[in-house]
This record gives C-alpha cells, sequence and structure tokens, in this order.
C-alpha cells in the first residue's frame, strides 16, 4: 500500500523551497510514497493551520514541511523556526500522524540555506519511514 503524503510548502525564499520541493517529490517517488496533496503558505511561521488541515483529512498518511528561515537582522528567524516546530510536534501528536522537519534554519546565511536543500529529502524519508513503523 502506497503511502500519501502531503507537502506544506513556505513561499518565503521561494528560489530555495523550489529546489527543496523538486527533491522532495522525487525522493518520495524513489521510496514508493506519492505526493497527494500541496499547500503552498506565505512562510514556515503560516504553516500550523495547513499542516492541521493535512492532519484531518483521512487520505493523508502524514505532513511533511518545506520551509527555509534565513537569519537577518534581529533574532526573528530564531523565533520563526521555535514557534513553528512547537507547533508541528503538537499537531502531530495530536493527530497521530508523523509530521516531519524539511525546514531549514534557523541562523543560517543564503548560501548555507542552499546547502541544506536535502532537508526537504530528510523530511520525506523520516515521513516515510515513521508511516511504516508506527501503523
Amino acid at each position: 500500500m502506497a503511502i500519501n503524503i502531503g507537502f506544506v510548502v513556505a513561499e518565503f525564499n521561494r528560489d530555495i523551497t523550489y529546489q527543496m520541493e523538486i527533491l522532495g517529490e522525487e525522493h518520495a517517488k524513489f521510496l514508493g510514497a506519492k505526493v497527494t496533496q500541496k499547500i503552498y503558505v506565505p512562510g514556515a511561521y503560516d504553516m500550523p493551520l495547513a499542516i492541521k488541515k493535512m492532519c484531518e483529512d483521512k487520505n493523508i498518511d502524514a505532513v511533511v514541511t518545506i520551509g527555509c528561515v534565513i537569519e537577518g537582522d534581529t533574532k526573528h528567524d530564531e523565533v520563526v523556526v521555535a514557534q513553528v516546530t512547537r507547533k508541528m510536534t503538537d499537531l502531530s501528536l495530536e493527530y497521530g500522524k508523523p509530521v516531519t522537519l524539511g525546514i531549514s534554519g534557523p541562523g543560517m546565511t543564503r548560501m548555507q540555506a542552499m546547502e541544506r536543500m536535502d532537508y526537504a529529502k530528510r523530511a520525506v524519508e523520516a515521513a516515510v519511514k515513521l508511516c511504516q513503523r508506527i501503523k
């Protein structure tokens, strides 16, 4: 039985998240999983509502987040990642579905973000493994 994955993709830093999305899709296919739904959100901080909607969908086995949070002049990047990851964990536990972290950052430059595009692949792999092991 195929594992159906939903992607929640941040549009902020889209030049990077687009490449992450492609890598994630290719890896899902390689692992025999299907990306059956995508929701695009403005930025990583905006992901929780979309994650919740996917968790409520009985046809989605796991949710993969794809985003990139680059540091700026303030600690804003740290706040964003701390809040979204906390809520991701809460939603995963509430709905009993894997919600995996494909968000790179905080505290990284644009160059470091480009070097970490494989976070999407890692998140897909974690989603597939969790589905196989907890279902």
